[in-house]
């Protein structure tokens, strides 16, 4: 009889803390009101909850940089898709090594990292008329499929998201999809 009680009381509390996450998480977010759906539109929230916070760190970045036009890209690493390397962890296992560089400006922030044989590229900035065009114009000139871009925008500040996927014959290196990419930005 303890059991049912235990599983009952449990029941109650998972509900309740379902309509609280309900009740935070806009409208648009939860599809239906099942616990799965509901669940699925929290995390959604929260990454783009996420996405904002990192845009507003990046502006907030951007705005103590002293201004220069020329940007600040740091380490080379060629866009091989490649075998991944490993790296062992204090729990025993391997994680793949994400590489990547940045190229900041006082105009874009500009993150590649290499993802398996993908390249997730995030850019944050001031918001300006016409820019994602030219980012994606850029993109297929270099001969990346973009296979996923999200944006996120507060106020006067965007987030672009891309996952882009590396051609065999790619022969580019971080550094240098960075700046292309930054280059973009001067051309606005």
């Amino acid at each position: 009889m303890s059991h049912i009680a235990v599983e009952r009381n449990r029941r109650r509390q998972m509900n309740e803390h379902l309509k609280v996450l309900r009740s935070l998480t806009p409208c648009f977010y939860i599809k239906r009101g099942d616990q799965a759906s509901i669940i699925g539109g929290v995390i959604e929230f929260i990454k783009e909850l996420h996405q904002v916070l990192q845009s507003l760190e990046s502006k907030k970045r951007r705005k103590s940089l002293s201004p220069g036009p020329a940007p600040s890209p740091r380490p080379v690493l060629l866009l091989q898709p490649s075998t991944p390397q490993f790296d062992s962890s204090t729990f025993g296992f391997e994680n793949v090594k994400e590489l990547g560089a940045c190229c900041n400006s006082p105009v874009a922030d500009i993150e590649a990292k290499i993802s398996g044989s993908n390249v997730v590229l995030k850019i944050v900035s001031r918001r300006i008329p016409g820019q994602i065009v030219r980012i994606v114009t850029v993109l297929e000139r270099l001969s990346f499929e973009v296979l996923h871009l999200n944006i996120s925008s507060m106020e006067d500040t965007v987030l672009y998201s891309f996952v882009i996927k590396i051609g065999l014959e790619c022969q580019l290196s971080v550094e240098e999809l960075a700046v292309e990419v930054q280059r973009s930005f001067c051309c606005s």
